[in-house]
């Protein structure tokens, strides 16, 4: 889209800095979030920003970026007084300082109603055409290089190709290789997209992903839950089909799907046809094969691994009809999923209520709805089994200093939605019941007060808790600007729930109450426009009831700067934990599109050092270096992948050709 006016008022989108924005909405870290997936749902918004002059209520609280009072003075900023000309006219809308337009930047742009296209769908339109390339290794060898288990080499390898336009077209291709594996293509993915062709709202053929209503069907793409964010990220936006291009095996659907606007109804279909990782058995006298569970690591490295790969069939159908009108939505949505194989869980008595056959069918309706300062949002929906999920809240803004969340939740212990990504205590929307209220309160730009409290309960057993189990869930961040070079903010998060006892001598497992917390301290300086340095201290505890108390720490030191076209950033750590039930999560810079977000156990010293060098405008070059080194101990990891010593290190180097 050639944008003359624009491109002449409004400066380029700046480069965003995932990795500080993770952090910044999303610092509270646990072990069961999907980084990966999170990280690529971002870059996705990156890669694609919205039109402030046609974003909708949805479209713009997606980003996590604005409140609810910003969204609505926006909107009607621009119901009366008509198409923004600059990004820059957003300082004249009450509720939007400089901060709020800085971390709006990179998702967004202002276009003008006499723009014209150019060559739409082609080549000659992209604004987005590169090509990466990345190699990683661990230069220690573990077990299974040296007794020869592993098929393959210990490289990773992996490779993008993307071509694009904005709210025009995309082709995408991801390859990958992991170490051990021997196949190069081992695993890839692919997708063509085409976007507002007349009524053809949404074009995907390839891999895809899909999310409608708060999750309880479809569930797929950017979703944050319980956080430091304590407000605006409780809720999910309607963001229908989006092309896959992760390297997480297992969670796209691969086929076609599209969206074909019909005045004010959005009707969405897809079809999927997929292969996954399983260990297909037969059962005992019956020509019948089943599967106990999905394998979603995505090796491929032994024999035994390789016997597993797409054994399995799955298809899904689905359909969506959303209906909008002015301040909100309603929409019904359906997914049938099929297996060419029996899903039976292993005879244990927490798996008493899950899912058993060859397909299922889940059916949900949603809503949101926008009254004043006070978005209102919900969904229900009730899977073949006859299991109910519902969810639904509201998120408020009670003045401009203070901002309110409520979310209710009940997912049935026989509730099965496979594709479901609802804001939960546990991984799955099943087996759960809860209410969550988060606060925020500004009393000034440069303070903000933020918290959270979830109680949640489990009426049914759960694997490794023999007995139905409550518990709760509170976190409190305080941040403050000092000034515009200096930030710090410090965080307190406790979880309370029950678990097994371990290492129990009596005939039956004993639930008891565990104690997990978080303390945060963190400082961002900014030293000059070349150089900034953030410094943090983490301390996790984690008891048994009844049981001494197991402490970890770690001192963290980073550095971030700019020597003409070289770009460095830096960590060097220090952890000590009594053993990993007090293990420290650290999420780490890493090379564009790569995660890394180890857990510190153990004592020792954690370092790691990229490099970025821009050759030309075409061509930039990243190298990673990260090290590992553990005092009184003589191994690292376990099974195949011990490494025998007390250090580990492991390079990347990438390379991007922009065309």
């Amino acid at each position: 889209m050639l944008t003359y006016l624009s491109q002449a008022q409004t400066r380029p989108r700046p480069e965003i800095n995932l990795d500080e924005f993770i952090q910044r909405i999303f610092s509270l870290q646990q072990e069961n979030i999907n980084y990966e997936d999170l990280y690529e749902s971002l870059f996705q918004l990156y890669q694609n920003p919205i039109d402030l002059n046609t974003a909708s209520y949805e479209e713009l609280s997606a980003l996590y970026v604005l409140s609810v009072v910003q969204i609505k003075n926006l909107l009607a900023h621009r119901a009366q007084y008509g198409n923004l000309l600059s990004i820059y006219e957003l300082q004249a809308i009450t509720g939007f300082d400089l901060n709020t337009i800085q971390q709006l930047l990179p998702f967004v742009e202002v276009s003008q109603k006499f723009n014209i296209k150019t060559l739409p769908g082609s080549v000659a339109n992209a604004s987005d055409h590169y090509l990466i390339l990345r190699g990683s290794q661990t230069l220690e060898k573990s077990r299974a290089f040296k007794e020869n288990k592993y098929l393959g080499s210990p490289q990773q390898i992996y490779a993008r190709y993307r071509l694009s336009h904005p709210r025009d077209f995309q082709i995408g291709l991801v390859a990958e290789k992991d170490a051990g594996e021997k196949n190069y293509l081992d695993f890839y993915s692919f997708h063509l997209q085409l976007q507002n062709k007349g009524k053809l709202k949404n074009l995907v053929i390839g891999d895809y992903q899909v999310q409608f209503g708060q999750g309880l069907v479809l569930g797929a793409g950017f979703f944050l839950g319980k956080g430091s964010e304590a407000v605006t990220t409780v809720r999910r936006s309607n963001m229908g089909i989006r092309p896959y291009s992760s390297l997480l095996e297992g969670g796209n659907l691969r086929g076609i799907a599209a969206t074909y606007q019909l005045n004010k109804i959005d009707l969405t279909a897809f079809y999927s046809y997929t292969k996954r990782d399983a260990s297909i058995d037969e059962a005992d006298g019956e020509r019948e094969q089943y599967f106990s569970s999905i394998l979603a690591s995505g090796y491929h490295r032994t024999e035994t691994e390789l016997a597993r790969k797409n054994q399995l069939t799955e298809q899904n159908i689905g359909v969506n009809a959303t209906f909008r009108f002015r301040n909100g939505y309603v929409g019904a949505t359906m997914l049938h999923t099929q297996f060419d194989a029996v899903l039976m869980r292993r005879p244990r008595l927490y798996n008493k209520f899950e899912f058993t056959g060859k397909q299922n069918i889940v059916i949900g309706t949603n809503f949101t709805y926008t009254w004043q300062n006070i978005n209102f949002f919900g969904e229900a929906a009730r899977s073949s089994s006859g299991g109910i999920g519902l969810t639904g809240g509201w998120v408020a803004a009670l003045s401009r200093q203070v901002e309110w969340a409520m979310h209710l939740r009940y997912y049935g212990r026989d509730f099965h939605s496979f594709y479901a990504n609802a804001l939960a205590e546990g991984s799955r929307t099943i087996n759960e019941q809860g209410i969550y209220w988060g606060l925020k309160y500004t009393p000034a730009k440069s303070l903000t007060f933020s918290v959270f409290y979830d109680r949640f309960r489990f009426p049914w057993l759960r694997y490794l808790v023999d007995a139905p189990s409550q518990g709760f869930d509170y976190l409190f961040r305080v941040s403050y600007q000092l000034n515009h070079r200096a930030l710090l903010y410090a965080q307190y998060h406790a979880e309370h729930k029950g678990k097994n006892l371990p290492d129990n001598t009596t005939p039956q497992d004993i639930v008891v109450n565990t104690i997990r917390e978080n303390i945060l301290g963190n400082f961002d300086y900014t030293i000059n426009r070349a150089f900034k340095i953030q410094s943090r201290v983490q301390i996790n505890t984690f008891h048994y009831q009844g049981r001494a108390k197991s402490v970890g720490y770690a001192l963290m030191q980073d550095i971030d700067g700019n020597i003409k076209k070289l770009h460095l950033k830096g960590r060097i750590a220090y952890f000590a934990t009594d053993d990993y039930d007090s293990r420290i999560y650290a999420f780490e810079n890493n090379v564009l599109y790569a995660v890394s977000f180890p857990a510190y156990y153990g004592k020792g010293l954690r370092m790691y050092l990229i490099a970025r060098y821009a050759l030309n405008k075409h061509l930039d070059l990243w190298a990673r270096y990260a090290r590992t080194q553990l005092q009184n101990q003589h191994s690292i990891g376990s099974g195949n992948d011990t490494i025998e010593g007390n250090h580990k290190s492991d390079v990347s180097l990438q390379v991007r050709y922009k065309f």
